[in-house]
């Protein structure tokens, strides 16, 4: 049975416990429905759609990105850099993937997912930090207040999950459209999963990228 954490929790991923050579981490997502009678069931608009991106940072010993990805016009464009996101869905290592993109968070199951060979992972890298935003959030005046049964979690290569958190949106969240939501740490004989879930008003990661530059 996978362990449940609660914000601010971590627990330790030993490579002797668990199968690190293809870890899947898969995030998922329910929007609330307003209740507008029957009536509104009938002539109201549809459920609103979602698009949440997951975004992963790759940080060295110092918990830094060193690595922004090819220049365009003398700025970086993060393709080919220690991001992986929506522009960048393969790290250069071969190692750490995003699967594709759900705009929906519709369904059963994990909407977006991140695999990552942990065993193969450049010893250059100490940390991955697991950022999730609404895209285009203020502009759709979407916010994670009304986002639901929200989670991350982590399933090792034998299918068996290691790892959940969960965590629903709420008043507290009314405000916000980016997430820091959890991060893996390396350990010595494995990694550990911490459990973040740290809001923020902004609904695009580069606002977190900054804090990790």
């Amino acid at each position: 049975m996978a362990i449940t954490l609660k914000k601010g929790q971590g627990v330790s991923l030993k490579k002797n416990e668990y199968d690190l050579s293809m870890v899947t981490i898969g995030l998922g997502w329910d929007i609330n429905e307003q209740k507008g009678g029957f009536l509104g069931g009938l002539f109201g608009k549809k459920p609103e759609e979602y698009d949440l991106d997951v975004v992963a940072f790759l940080c060295y010993d110092d918990g830094k990105i060193h690595h922004l990805g090819d220049q365009k016009n003398g700025r970086p464009t993060l393709v080919g850099g220690d991001v992986v996101f929506f522009n960048n869905m393969r790290h250069t290592s071969g190692t750490i993937w995003l699967t594709g993109d759900n705009r929906t968070g519709a369904g059963d199951g994990d909407d977006e997912q991140i695999i990552v060979k942990l065993n193969d992972l450049p010893d250059t890298f100490s940390k991955i930090v697991f950022v999730v935003q609404i895209y285009e959030g203020e502009k759709r005046e979407q916010n994670f207040g009304k986002v639901a049964n929200a989670y991350i979690r982590a399933e090792d290569g034998k299918s068996k999950e290691m790892v959940r958190f969960d965590l629903s949106g709420g008043a507290a969240f009314t405000d916000c459209r980016s997430m820091l939501f959890a991060e893996l740490v390396r350990e010595s004989n494995g990694w550990k999963f911490n459990a973040i879930g740290s809001p923020e008003q902004s609904d695009t990661f580069v606002t977190w990228l900054k804090r990790y530059l």
